[in-house]
């Protein structure tokens, strides 16, 4: 009911058991150590301030172990950025998601926060620099990558649009016509 615009949530403690039965709060992460928030669209994906801290919100973080979310994730979100800011001339569409692990983070004897299994991000780029180098422009104009969100097998995994595709029909229950960019991005 309320407007598309970010808004202070309201204090008072039974808005705040309502919220809290439907997605995570900051105490689901409080006591646990093998896991923290991670960005789906991070902050360096954005131009302006108050974009930036709208990624820090609780809608778009997951739980993340820290190798993972340090190192081979953070690596990609930076050489995504790289490649769009250098090659990419028009608009850039990024898309992030996850697959399910089946595990939870717990709190209260409760299942409250679910674990990603793979972290996968795709970007669409339609008006892109033809004369980049071979190793950038055939990326182009859309790619994809995902990775483990594991402490020890970790690495990233790019791959073109449709083998991203193919591997999330793997993981998840999608239609048999799932594409992540209308018309593959063309």
């Amino acid at each position: 009911k309320g407007s598309s615009n970010m808004e202070p949530f309201p204090q008072s403690a039974l808005m705040h058991k309502n919220f809290e039965d439907t997605q995570a709060v900051l105490e689901d992460y409080a006591d646990v150590v093998q896991y923290e928030r991670g960005q789906m669209s991070p902050d360096e994906h954005q131009a302006d301030p108050l974009d930036k801290a709208a990624t820090y919100t609780l809608t778009n973080v997951v739980p993340l172990t820290r190798e993972f979310n340090f190192g081979p994730w953070s690596r990609q979100v930076e050489v995504t950025r790289k490649r769009l800011n250098n090659y990419c001339h028009g608009k850039a569409y990024v898309i992030t998601g996850v697959t399910t692990s089946g595990n939870m983070i717990r709190r209260d004897n409760l299942n409250r926060v679910a674990v990603p299994e793979f972290m996968w991000t795709a970007y669409c780029c339609t008006d892109y620099d033809h004369n980049a180098p071979y190793s950038e422009r055939y990326k182009f104009p859309a790619f994809g990558a995902y990775g483990l969100n594991d402490r020890v097998n970790n690495h990233m995994v790019e791959v073109p649009i449709k083998n991203l595709e193919k591997f999330l029909k793997g993981k998840m229950e999608v239609d048999k016509n799932f594409q992540i960019f209308y018309s593959d991005c063309v």
